[in-house]
C-alpha cells in the first residue's frame, strides 16, 4: 500500500522517473533545461557525477500547469 505525503510536505522523484514521465532522455531533459529557465532545478544529493538526482515533483506539476495555460493563450 503506497501512503501519499501530505500536500505541504517535499515530496521529490528521481531524474530517471521524471524522464520517463515526460519521455525525454536524460539528454534530452537536459537541453530542456538549458532552452527554458523556468524549468525547475534539479536537487543533487552529492558532488559526484553518480549522485542522485531529484526533482520536487509540485514544481515540475506547476510548470507543466503553466506550459498548457501558455498553449491555451497562444
Amino acid at each position: 500500500m503506497q501512503v501519499n505525503p501530505p500536500p505541504d510536505q517535499l515530496r521529490l522523484i528521481r531524474q530517471t522517473t521524471l524522464c520517463q514521465r515526460m519521455d525525454l532522455s536524460a539528454n534530452g531533459l537536459a537541453k530542456l533545461r538549458a532552452k527554458d529557465p523556468t524549468f525547475p532545478q534539479p536537487i543533487k544529493f552529492g558532488e559526484s557525477r553518480q549522485a542522485p538526482v531529484f526533482y520536487d515533483e509540485a514544481e515540475w506539476q506547476s510548470w507543466l500547469e503553466t506550459k498548457k495555460a501558455e498553449r491555451g493563450a497562444a
